[in-house]
C-alpha cells in the first residue's frame, strides 16, 4: 500500500469529550484482554487467574469466552480472555463479539477497561489493532508482551514514548516469568480508579474533515449507542451500523469515495487502512531501536526445517508418535496401581460396608459390579489422561503446535479449508465438543459447515480410553504404536471425508489465506503447564464422572430386568434382562467385522452416549455376567481377548483392529451431537450421524474382511 505522510507532531489527538467513561463499579470491575493471536494474551490470563477462571459461552451469543478472577492488590477483578482478532473489522462471530463488547454501550458486560497485548517483537503487526482500539475511546492499557524476545534480536521499544502517543499507560511485561505483573496491577487499579480515554491516530488532512461532516450527520441514538469516532469511521467506509438510516450510510460511504485521488484505492475502508498504517509506520519510526543488522535468528533456522514441505510432516507425526508411546508407558504403571486399588482394597471395604448395612441383591449389584467395576476402571485412566494433556501443554506452551498449523496448512487447502481450520481439529483431540465451538473462528459460514461435519472424525480424549485398554489387552508393548496409529488414522479420516464432502456438497468453496503469527519458541512455564493439565483433567472428571455414574445406574436397571420371563428384578443373568437381550440384538451386524458378540455391541450402545462409558460398560457386563474374570486384576482385557478370539474364528487381531476403527469412526457422544445441532443445524447434523455410523460399519467389516487374509 502507498503510503500518505503524516508529520511526527501530530501522530494522535485526545479523543472528544462527549465519550467520556461512565463511573466504574468499584465492586466488581470488569477488566478485558483484548490482543493478536499468539501474543502472549491467554498466558497473560492464566498467569493472573490460575485456576480460578471458567470458559462459557457469552450470555445471548454463541461465542465461547474465558472468564476468571484476579486477585490484584487493588481487589479482586474479572478478568475477560477475549477471542484473538487482527481487526477490529468482523469476520466471523470471534472478532464479532471482540468489537460489540468494545463500542456496544448497549450490550450486557461489557469491560471497564481493556488491556490489549501487543507483542514488542512484531510492534508493527500489533499497532493496526490498537489503532482500531484507540479509535473506539475505550480506557486501556498497553500490555507490551515479548520484550524479552525483541531484546534478544536487538530491538528496544520506548515504552514511555509510546504511551505519550497512545494516550494510555504502557506497562513491559513478561507473563511467563511474571516480570511486571505487579507494576501491571498496579497501573490497572489506577486506570480502574480514574479511567480516561486513550488519544486517536490521526488519519490525515482530508479523513479528519470528512469524519467530523459524518459525525454531524449521525441520529442522536446511533450517537449514544456507539463511540463518535468509531461511528464516522465505520459509516465512512460504508460498514452498516444497528440503528443508523440507510440514507445516511450511502452519503458517508459516497463522502468517503469521493476522497480517493488514487486509482488503486477505489474502496473507503482501503483509504482509512492506508492511513492506520500510516500512522502505525510513524510510530514504529519514533518508539522502536534496532542494534542489530536484522540477521536469521537461530529460531528462524529451526522453522525452516520444522515448516518445511517435506521435512516438517515427518518431523510433526514423529513428535506425535513420541507422545503417544511415552503417555502409554509411563502411564502403564500407574493404570495397574489404580486398578488393583479399586479392585482390592476399595472393592472389600464397599462389601463389608453393604453387608453391615444389609443390603439386598440389587444394591449390592449396582454397587459391587456397576459403580466400583465401572467407575474403578475408568478413573484408573486419570494418569494417562494427565500424562497426556501435559504433554499436549508442553508442545503448545513451547509454539511448535502453531507451527503445525503450517505444516498441516497444505492438507487443509485439499479438502478446501483455511489453515486456520486446523486450530479447532486440533482441540477436537482433547474434546470435540470445544472443537465445534471453536468452528466460530473461520469467517466463511461453508467453512464453519464443512468443519463441523468433520470433527466429530477427530479422535477425542474419551476414545483414548479405549484405545489403551483394548491395544494393551491385546499388543502388549507395541500398545503406544496402536494408540498412534488410529491418531493418523483419525487424520486420514478428516482428510478423506473433506475430500469427497468437496466434491458433493461443498463444491464451489472460496479459499482463504492462513493467516497465524508464529509465537517464539520458549522453555514451557511449569506453573502454566499444571494450571492448564489441572483444568482439562477437571473438565474430564466432572464430566466423565456424571455420564459414568448415570449409565452405569441405566444399564444395571435395564440389566435387573429379566427379558423373557427368566428370573426375578436383579436376580437375573446379564444376558437374559432386557439390556442383554437389546445387545444380543444388536450383535449380529458386528458379525462382518469379526466383534459379533453382546459385550461389544452393549459397550458400544453406550459408548453412542458416551465413549467415557465404553470402559465402564464393558467392566460391568463382564464383571456381571463373567465374575470369577471380572474380579481378577486385569481379567478385563483377558476376558475381551477370550472373546474376541471366539467371535473371530481365530482371527483376533483383524478383530480387534475392527473394533478399533468402528469406535474411532462412529458418532462421539450425544453431546456433541448436541453441539453439533447448535453449530451446523439439525439436519446436517442428522445427515452426519448416518454419514459416520456407516463409514465405521463398511471401515470395520472392510479391516476384518481383509485383514483376516494376511493375519
Amino acid at each position: 500500500m502507498n503510503e500518505r505522510p503524516l508529520t511526527k507532531t501530530l501522530l494522535t489527538k485526545p479523543c472528544c469529550e462527549d465519550d467520556a467513561p461512565g463511573n466504574v463499579n468499584a465492586g466488581d470491575p470488569r477488566v478485558a484482554l483484548v490482543g493478536n493471536p499468539n501474543v502472549g494474551k491467554s498466558t497473560l490470563f492464566n498467569m493472573l487467574t490460575g485456576a480460578r477462571q471458567r470458559i462459557g459461552n457469552w450470555p445471548g451469543k454463541t461465542v465461547s469466552v474465558a472468564q476468571g478472577t484476579w486477585r490484584s492488590p487493588h481487589g479482586d477483578i474479572t478478568l475477560i480472555d477475549l477471542p484473538g482478532t487482527y481487526s477490529l473489522l468482523p469476520g466471523s462471530p470471534d472478532e464479532a463479539l471482540t468489537r460489540d463488547l468494545l463500542v456496544d454501550r448497549g450490550m450486557d458486560g461489557r469491560p471497564d477497561l481493556v488491556v490489549i497485548t501487543v507483542d514488542a517483537a512484531n510492534l508493527a503487526r500489533n499497532l493496526y489493532l490498537l489503532a482500531q482500539v484507540m479509535e473506539t475511546g475505550v480506557p486501556l492499557v498497553v500490555a507490551l508482551t515479548m520484550v524479552d524476545i525483541a531484546k534478544s534480536r536487538g530491538i528496544r521499544i520506548d515504552a514511555g514514548r509510546l504511551a505519550e502517543l497512545v494516550g494510555a499507560p504502557v506497562v513491559p511485561v513478561v507473563p511467563r516469568r511474571g516480570e511486571g505483573v505487579d507494576e501491571l496491577g498496579r497501573v490497572i487499579g489506577e486506570a480502574l480508579a480514574a479511567p480516561r480515554r486513550p488519544a486517536v491516530p490521526v488519519l490525515g488532512a482530508d479523513l479528519e474533515a470528512a469524519l467530523e461532516s459524518v459525525t454531524a450527520e449521525v441520529p442522536g441514538e446511533a450517537a449514544a449507542r456507539y463511540p463518535a469516532r468509531w461511528l464516522s469511521i465505520a459509516l465512512l467506509a460504508g460498514e452498516p451500523v444497528p440503528g443508523v438510516p440507510e440514507e445516511t450510510t450511502a452519503a458517508a460511504r459516497a463522502l468517503g469515495t469521493a476522497l480517493n485521488t488514487d486509482d488503486d484505492l477505489d474502496d473507503p475502508e482501503l483509504l482509512i487502512a492506508e492511513q492506520r498504517y500510516a500512522w502505525v509506520h510513524e510510530v514504529i519510526a519514533d518508539v522502536v531501536t534496532r542494534n542489530s543488522a536484522g540477521h536469521a535468528t537461530w529460531s528462524d533456522r529451526v522453522d525452516r526445517v520444522l515448516t518445511s514441505r517435506w521435512v516438517g510432516p515427518p518431523i510433526f507425526l514423529g513428535v506425535m508418535w513420541a507422545v503417544f508411546v511415552l503417555t502409554t508407558t509411563v502411564a502403564e504403571p500407574l493404570m495397574t496401581g489404580l486398578q488393583g486399588l479399586f479392585d482390592g482394597p476399595v472393592a472389600t471395604g464397599a462389601g463389608r460396608l453393604l453387608d453391615a448395612m444389609g443390603a439386598g441383591d440389587a444394591i449390592r449389584g449396582l454397587v459391587m459390579n456397576g459403580l466400583v467395576s465401572g467407575v474403578g476402571q475408568v478413573l484408573s485412566f486419570v494418569p494417562l489422561m494427565a500424562i497426556m494433556f501435559v504433554l499436549l501443554s508442553v508442545l503448545e506452551d513451547s509454539g511448535y503446535l502453531a507451527r503445525a498449523a503450517f505444516v498441516v496448512d497444505r492438507l487443509m487447502r485439499l479438502i478446501g479449508l483455511p489453515g486456520r481450520a486446523f486450530l479447532p481439529l486440533i482441540v477436537g483431540f482433547g474434546c470435540n465438543v470445544p472443537a465445534l465451538a471453536g468452528t466460530r473462528i473461520l469467517s466463511d459460514r461453508r467453512h464453519r459447515l464443512l468443519t463441523g461435519l468433520l470433527i466429530p472424525f477427530v479422535t477425542c480424549s474419551a476414545r483414548l480410553t479405549v484405545y489403551v485398554l483394548v491395544a494393551t489387552a491385546f499388543f502388549g508393548s507395541a500398545a503406544g504404536t496402536v494408540v498412534f496409529a488410529m491418531y493418523v488414522l483419525s487424520i486420514a479420516l478428516v482428510i478423506g471425508m473433506g475430500l469427497v464432502l468437496r466434491g458433493t456438497l461443498f463444491r464451489g468453496m472460496a479459499e482463504e489465506p492462513l493467516v497465524l503469527d508464529l509465537p517464539p519458541y520458549r522453555l514451557p512455564a511449569v506453573r502454566v503447564i499444571g494450571a492448564q493439565t489441572w483444568l482439562k483433567l477437571q473438565a474430564f472428571l466432572k464430566t466423565a464422572s456424571g455420564i459414568i455414574v448415570a449409565t452405569v445406574t441405566l444399564v444395571w436397571l435395564f440389566s435387573s430386568i429379566p427379558f423373557g420371563g427368566q428370573g426375578s428384578f436383579g436376580r437375573t443373568p446379564i444376558e437374559h434382562s432386557v439390556f442383554g437381550a437389546a445387545s444380543h440384538a444388536v450383535a449380529p451386524a458386528f458379525a462382518p467385522a469379526g466383534f459379533g458378540d453382546w459385550h461389544a455391541s452393549a459397550a458400544l450402545i453406550t459408548g453412542f452416549v458416551a465413549k467415557e462409558a465404553v470402559v465402564s460398560t464393558m467392566a460391568q457386563t463382564y464383571s456381571m455376567g463373567e465374575p470369577a474374570d471380572g474380579n481378577e486384576p486385569g481379567g478385563l482385557g483377558a476376558a475381551l481377548r477370550a472373546t474376541i478370539e471366539q467371535t473371530s474364528n481365530g482371527h483376533p487381531i483383524p478383530a480387534v483392529l475392527a473394533f478399533l476403527v468402528f469406535l474411532l469412526a462412529y458418532t462421539p457422544c450425544m453431546t456433541t451431537v448436541a453441539a453439533q445441532r447448535a453449530e451446523i443445524g439439525g439436519r446436517l447434523t442428522l445427515f452426519g450421524i448416518g454419514m459416520q455410523l456407516t463409514l465405521a460399519w463398511l471401515l470395520a467389516v472392510a479391516v476384518f474382511q481383509i485383514g483376516s487374509l494376511f493375519l
